[in-house]
């Protein structure tokens, strides 16, 4: 008996909160912010600085393959950083980006190293080790954390997405924004901004505020 009061209760009290123009719904299960941020797009060459670190000397399919590296490198330390936010899928996004493009990614591998060498009278593979390394440390962030996996999640599913041998388009299109999104974004809700922080608080359910189902908003607010 006492637990089917308390149940009406919380439903009278549930109700009264539902009829507030204020109240809102939690954002679904992928989804990083309340309002998602909208980053600069648009195409990328590999000679862009925002592409990625610098070679000289490199051929354009040189530059095309960095591209394609630069992007799966990111996607690489996203699937690793952002697990908490386990809706966006990205360990999975990442594992079906292997498997879906693995003969363009062995491309860009095989054409990234041998440019190494090429210009690289010695230690041409240490070279490209080096430059790996940088580069995946180039995508890790700490103000930017949030809203690099939110972007990464969308550019993960456009890689999947995409049919064999077109990874390369997807990284001209996608990698600008992945970029910037490293620089961060402040989220109104987040920062406490929006007003619809500002909700009023479920009434109390103690005993002396209820009488049957009616609630008594005079003794107790």
């Amino acid at each position: 008996m006492i637990r089917r009061i308390l149940d009406r209760r919380m439903g009278m009290a549930l109700a009264l909160v539902l009829g507030l123009p204020l109240l809102y719904a939690a954002p679904a299960a992928a989804q990083v912010f309340w309002y998602p941020p909208q980053f600069a797009t648009g195409p990328i060459s590999g000679g862009d600085s925002v592409a990625g670190l610098p070679l000289p000397q490199a051929t354009q399919a040189e530059l095309d393959a960095a591209l394609v590296w630069n992007l799966r490198s990111g996607l690489n330390v996203a699937a690793l950083k952002c697990q908490q936010w386990s809706g966006l899928r990205l360990i999975d996004n990442y594992n079906d980006v292997l498997v879906q493009h693995k003969v363009e990614l062995a491309k860009a591998y095989s054409t990234l190293g041998n440019y190494f060498v090429r210009v690289n009278k010695v230690g041409g593979q240490r070279k490209f080790d080096d430059y790996s390394t940088r580069t995946y440390n180039g995508f890790s962030t700490a103000n930017g954390q949030r809203s690099f996996c939110h972007v990464a999640g969308k550019v993960g599913r456009a890689v999947v997405g995409a049919p064999k041998g077109m990874f390369l388009a997807v990284a001209r299109e996608q990698l600008r924004e992945l970029r910037i999104s490293l620089q961060g974004y402040s989220d109104p809700f987040i920062m406490g901004t929006d007003p619809r922080r500002l909700l009023v608080a479920l009434p109390r359910l103690e005993q002396r505020c209820w009488k049957g189902v009616k609630y008594n908003e005079r003794k107790c607010g």
